[in-house]
């Protein structure tokens, strides 16, 4: 059984709720994400445990919720990560309490997504772990802008002064300034990262890294926007 580091195309996710109605939800959100699939569901340990020992492939990640009934708070995660160290953890949980959120942390998990879970906030999560996956991949060293960027540390206040500005790999000074103008023309309304992106001639997910590098910097906010039909998305707007 083994779990892949190298290039792939599709990652396996495998899910552990006991509620079968956010389980579900769960399901729906992973599937929207491109390159994300669902290898499994459990309710329980003891179902989480089984698939792990009896599937001939491990998954990629598992989004695990801290309250499963037949577990004892935090054991299900210590098992994981001790018995099955290349897999990364998403909690997936109304867990607040900062000693929990403390004691995941110390355990390694990749990230924390307090319920219910906003579509925006976990798809951000999975796009990081790609971008670790590729750059764990392709490179030998790792500068620590890069290795920021994946751990998704924002820049220090030196870092967002204007003019002598240090961008970070994959922020392209010419299209920074494309996006900052169109932000610009639309700071009464604001505008959504697939607007941008139609304005400047890039995909999607391209204009939503340089709106996302644009908020981390305190140049733009963003608010959620909901239509009549559909999940909500993600407005930036000029500060």
């Amino acid at each position: 059984m083994s779990n892949s580091l190298t290039k792939k195309n599709i990652y396996n996710v495998f899910i552990v709720e006991d509620d079968f109605r956010v389980a579900n939800i769960n399901k729906q959100f992973v599937e929207k994400i491109s390159g994300f699939q669902v290898a499994g569901i459990a309710n329980t340990g003891k179902e989480t445990l089984e698939y792990l020992e009896e599937t001939s492939v491990l998954p990629d990640i598992i989004l695990l919720d801290v309250y499963i009934p037949d577990v004892e708070g935090l054991e299900l995660m210590w098992k994981i990560r001790k018995q099955y160290a290349g897999i990364e953890i998403i909690m997936v949980t109304a867990a607040k309490e900062a000693d929990t959120i403390k004691q995941t942390m110390l355990g390694g998990i990749f990230d924390y997504i307090i319920k219910p879970v906003d579509f925006n906030r976990l798809s951000q999560a999975f796009e990081r772990y790609v971008e670790k996956q590729k750059l764990l991949d392709r490179k030998q060293e790792i500068t620590q802008e890069e290795l920021d960027a994946i751990r998704g540390i924002k820049a220090s206040p030196e870092e967002r002064e204007g003019g002598d500005e240090k961008l970070p790999k994959g922020i392209d000074p010419l299209t920074l300034e494309k996006v900052d103008v169109v932000l610009e023309e639309s700071r009464n309304n604001g505008c959504t990262a697939v607007q941008v992106g139609q304005h400047i001639g890039t995909s999607r997910s391209t204009a939503r890294r340089y709106l996302e590098y644009l908020v981390v910097t305190n140049r733009a906010k963003t608010e959620l926007i909901y239509g009549e039909v559909g999940r909500p998305e993600r407005r930036y707007i000029k500060t």
